[in-house]
Formats: C-alpha cells, structure tokens, sequence
C-alpha cells in the first residue's frame, strides 16, 4: 500500500502505536493517533516528539467522525476491537489493522513468532540468546521489547526477529506467517475481554494460520488444547514435553533435557546450571532448545545460553532475604495459571501476596493448587474480596491496603525458611502503571521493610 497522502488513524498510544504513527508519517502519510487518555496523563516526551513530525492527536476520547474519514486504521494491542468508533469503521469498510500486521507486510528479516498465555517474554530472550550465541545478529520485540514498527523503520539487518505476540496482537493479524510460530501454553485468560476460553484459544491458534510448508510450528504437548491441534497441509510440527511419550522431540530427563528431530541424533542439554526454578521453566526452555536447533544454531552455543540465561525481572525473581525469610517478586504472574506455576515452584512454604485488577477469572483452582503450600495470604486490590470469597475455610488471609502494608503482613506471618512470594493472578492496573511498576514497588516494599528490620 502508498502511504503517500492518506489518512491514516492510529488507535492507542502506547509503545506500538507510537511507532506505527513514527514510521506510517516517515512514508508521507497524514497521521493522526486517537487516545482515550486526556492529555495531560500522557508522557509529554512522546506528545512533543510526534507533534513535531507532523502527527495530530486527539486526546481525551475517540471523534467517530475521524474513524470514519480514515482510509487505514492501526488498533494499538491494547484497544478493545468492539469499541462503537471501530464497529462503525468496519461496516463502512475501513480497513482495520495492528501494528505487527502492518509492520510484518514490510519485515524483510525471517522471523521467530512466540505466543502463549504464560512465559513468552522468557522464551524469546531465551530465543534471541541462542541465536546471539550461534553467531545471528537478533531483534527481540514485539509485545515484549521494541515495536516490530520500530525494528522496520530502521535497516532491517538482522538475521532473525524473534517477536513476543500477544492474543490482542493476534487477533488483528491477517497475512503475517513466521518462519516459526511457537504456542507455549493456552490457559484462561483475558476473560475480560473475550467471549469465552474457546475463543481466547482461536485468537493464540492465529499465529500459525497463514503458515505453509517449510515453516515451522512448534507446540507444548502437555497441554491438552494444543495436543489436540493438528494443522493440515501446513507447516512441520515439533512438540515437547515432561515426560518421554512418542511424538515429543524433546522432553525432561532428571537434570538433562533429551532432543531429537528427525533423521538426526539424540543431544542432550544438561540443567545443571539452569537458574530458572520450576518445571513450567523447564517446558519454556525446551521450546526454545528446539527452536535453536531447527535453525542450525550448534549444540554447545545453545548449552552456553541455557549456562549463562539470568531470567527476566518480575518472573520469579529473588529480590532479598530478610532473617531467613525469601522474598520473590514474580509480579508478571497476571493470570491463574501463572499464578499457579509460580507456587509450585517452591519446596518451601509461602506467604502468597495476590491481588489486582479482575480479569473474569475463577480464583478457586489457584486456592485448590495453594493448599499444602501456602500457609498464608494477604490480598490487596480491586480483586481482594473475591480471593478471600475464593479462600474461606482453606487458608488463612489478610487484607493489604498498599504493597507496603501487604510486605509488612506478609513478613509478619513468615518464619525462617519460608517464601514471601508476589504472584498477583490479576492485572496491575487498578493500582499501577503495569506489572513492571508493581515489582518495583514491590521492590522497594521490601527494601524498606529490611531497613527497619
């Protein structure tokens, strides 16, 4: 498409979307970005540097009026897709777009696409560690790093762009096919915004449905969804699991994950120095071992990634000790199933700190899956009430006006040896910019609870 002299509307301004607007304006198209947020809460920073490309904003609302005079429309991931200004666009015929999809039409690099509910921003640095290590030169992005748009404004001289995607990304996606299209897992989530879990599902089955042969798809076979899904005339399909079943090229053995693809010889990755705890890691890892292999990275690079992978911040991390006791701040767990996966990871007893933002989810099989590991709770946020709802008579809770209060109750529970883990199984927004500034905060909760200590 000639960008030249349309008009074109950008919905949302976050990361995205911003770049989208950057980059559509670079090809001398007439820009404008709708935000719902009023001026005054946006980073000035940002409203000064599109201002000054020529880009006109429209804050504190949506004017049906610009949708409808838009020859293109970029949905910012975060924008609901049956908002009226858009429903509207659509039955006049307005193209509708994201960002990814827009950006992938002019992607000249193969790319590596990651979704799932749980653990894709881990997969992809895990990814973009790999290939680094085999000598690849690597964009990370997506829904996790810089935008796609970014990465297309610029040179394009990477080997590979290994993209975290979203199911809000997914869901506006229309020509895009990776080379390989990784789905980790498909747990409830988002029920805020889509129907039901079914449909939650066909958004993430998205990414691999413009895919053909000679495109990889790589799937985690314990979960029962994606052990069902079996694409037909498409791409190559390489599954894995825990546990050694027929069919899985790789899976967990002791302390060594065993991989073998087809026609090639068994390699065998060793654990030992892996620092991520729990099997949910394990999995994560395997998908991205399998990932490395089929696109030729040598064995001892990829066992040197696995050495030397730190982790993520606010996925399991430890932040400090405090006489004995452990605090963990694994503040991206947003959802039940995260949830879950980041209380089994310990051995040790739990103080859970949860809480947030609703997000339509049942609480009671995260309560089910704490009992005989966590011995206490302190439930802050909008979604405090239905935790304890979901807890009466099983165990015992608190109620935290802030995160400092809730650190404080958590602590005052704990013994030697215990954990104080922050695994909230809701969204931040209700008290916070997003989970990044929940773990900081969360952080310095802890910190000022150690200097007082």
């Amino acid at each position: 498409m000639d960008f030249a002299g349309k008009n074109i509307l950008v919905v949302g301004l976050g990361e995205s979307g911003a770049a989208a607007a950057r980059w559509l304006a670079r090809q001398g198209a007439h820009v404008t970005v709708s935000e719902k947020q009023h001026e005054s809460d946006l980073d000035r920073s940002v409203i000064t540097e599109l201002s000054d490309a020529g880009i006109h904003l429209e804050c504190g609302g949506h004017r049906i009026e610009t949708f409808l005079e838009s020859d293109l429309i970029v949905i910012s991931p975060g924008v609901p897709l049956d908002i009226q200004p858009l429903m509207e666009a659509r039955i006049k015929g307005v193209l509708l777009i994201g960002e990814i999809e827009l950006a992938g039409r002019y992607l000249k690099t193969r790319a590596v696409a990651v979704t799932g509910t749980n653990g894709k921003s881990t997969v992809v640095k895990l990814i973009g560690d790999m290939l680094h290590k085999g000598g690849s030169s690597v964009f990370v992005g997506g829904n996790f790093g810089p935008p796609l748009a970014e990465y297309v404004g610029g040179n394009q001289r990477a080997d590979y762009a290994v993209l975290e995607l979203s199911s809000f990304q997914l869901d506006t996606m229309e020509t895009f096919s990776p080379l390989v299209a990784l789905i980790l897992n498909v747990s409830p989530d988002h029920l805020d915004r889509y129907k039901d879990y079914d449909a939650y599902a066909r958004s993430k089955q998205r990414i691999f449905a413009n895919q053909g042969k000679g495109q990889i798809l790589i799937l985690n076979d314990d979960d029962p969804w994606l052990r069902s899904l079996k694409p037909k005339n498409g791409p190559a399909v390489f599954r894995y699991g825990l546990d050694r079943v027929v069919g899985r090229h790789a899976f967990l053995d002791n302390e060594t994950i065993p991989v073998r693809l087809p026609g090639g010889k068994e390699v065998r990755f060793s654990l030992e120095r892996f620092a991520l705890p729990g099997n949910h890691n394990r999995s994560n890892l395997m998908a991205a071992i399998l990932t490395a292999l089929l696109l030729e990275v040598a064995p001892p690079d990829i066992q040197e990634a696995i050495d030397h992978f730190e982790g993520l911040p606010h996925r399991l991390e430890l932040v400090d000790e405090i006489k004995g006791v452990a605090f963990y701040n694994d503040s991206k767990a947003t959802n039940i199933d995260a949830a879950i996966k980041s209380i089994t990871s310990f051995a040790r007893p739990i103080i859970l700190i949860a809480g947030g933002r609703h997000k339509g989810s049942d609480y009671h099989p995260l309560i089910e899956a704490a009992i005989n590991k966590v011995k206490g709770a302190v439930f802050l946020g909008e979604a405090r009430d239905l935790l304890a709802e979901a807890s009466a008579g099983t165990i015992p809770w608190r109620m935290a006006t802030d995160m400092n209060d809730a650190v404080a109750l958590a602590y005052d529970q704990a013994k030697k040896g215990d954990v104080v883990l922050l695994a909230p199984a809701c969204s931040s927004f209700d008290m916070f910019r997003d989970f990044q500034h929940r773990g900081v905060v969360f952080r310095e909760a802890v910190k000022r609870l150690k200097n007082g200590a």
